[in-house]
């Protein structure tokens, strides 16, 4: 069943958390005023911090459907966008020539048609529903080219397509838009102009000790403390790639599924690679460097307040 827009900051953190996303204040501002202003949302940050899964919740939510546009190297309008049936235009032509149809030009009109497009994400995305006008989720796109950002500049601005052979369609009710980028190349400002922008960051101890309790239910609590604290103080070393809150998330999980209710050297050594996705980083850390971490997480864990 479809839900209303929130009309507030505070219900729009709600909606988020009724979805088990704890967002800080910041984001549940800029959530709220996308939505309210019908904007496009564009967030930053490193992989693994949530910003796809904001996409996912709102969608889940707000009872509205899921368009995903995944972008890679080479994106093209034929992948993003529309392509024709030529199979079906085919069949069409050959099927007025059998019955006797000898004008091209009427011939052409007829198979140029909406029924004959082959309708990819972003035309998918300008038609609502009875639940609604559907959530985009432009993800990563920092991995495409700069042409393709510059095709993006009508549907954002306009939420319309152009197709030569139609004409203009445009959405009765704007797609939510949220698009995300890792940030390994800079998006251009003309298309970051139609946005409302927002870096998402790592959450702090409290909040991603909050993002476990509602993601791994059945993570005892004194793990679940000493993963936090042990992937926040490892995030301060020089990695190539820190973990982000999806590797908190599985680590927990893993840690849950191995019946361990406290982190200990063992522990540690036989799962970084669940927590750390590449070789170089684990080598460093595993072994001394691993036990001097849990040494420090304890100590800082024995100094905090109760």
């Amino acid at each position: 069943m479809p839900r209303p827009i929130p009309t507030s900051i505070d219900e729009t953190a709600e909606l988020l958390r009724a979805g088990d996303y704890i967002a800080d204040r910041s984001l549940a501002t800029v959530l709220y005023l996308a939505l309210a202003m019908g904007r496009p949302l564009f967030l930053e940050g490193e992989a693994g911090v949530g910003k796809t899964e904001i996409a996912k919740v709102l969608a889940g939510t707000l009872g509205r459907r899921l368009v995903r546009l995944q972008c890679y190297e080479g994106l093209d309008v034929a992948s993003a966008v529309y392509e024709w049936n030529y199979a079906r235009q085919m069949i069409e032509i050959r099927m007025a020539e059998a019955a006797g149809a000898a004008d091209r030009e009427v011939l052409a009109n007829d198979v140029f048609r909406r029924e004959f497009l082959i309708e990819r994400p972003l035309l998918q995305a300008l038609d609502p529903t009875v639940a609604g006008s559907p959530v985009l989720l432009i993800d990563e796109l920092d991995r495409t080219d700069e042409p393709f950002e510059a095709y993006l500049l009508e549907v954002l601005s306009d939420f319309q397509i152009t197709i030569p052979e139609i004409g203009t369609i445009k959405a009765p009710r704007p797609p939510i838009v949220v698009i995300t980028s890792n940030r390994t190349r800079e998006i251009h400002d003309a298309l970051k102009r139609r946005c409302l922008y927002h870096w998402v960051d790592y959450p702090d101890a409290a909040r991603e000790r909050a993002i476990l309790a509602a993601k791994v239910p059945g993570c005892a609590a004194r793990l679940s403390e000493q993963v936090v604290a042990f992937v926040q103080a490892l995030r301060k070393r020089d990695l190539f790639k820190a973990p982000g809150v999806a590797e908190s998330i599985d680590w927990a999980t893993a840690l849950t599924h191995l019946d361990k209710l406290a982190l200990d050297p063992e522990s540690v050594d036989s799962t970084l690679g669940v927590l750390l996705k590449y070789q170089d980083d684990i080598q460093s850390i595993q072994g001394s460097e691993a036990a001097k971490l849990l040494e420090e997480m304890r100590r800082d864990l024995a100094t905090r307040p109760a």
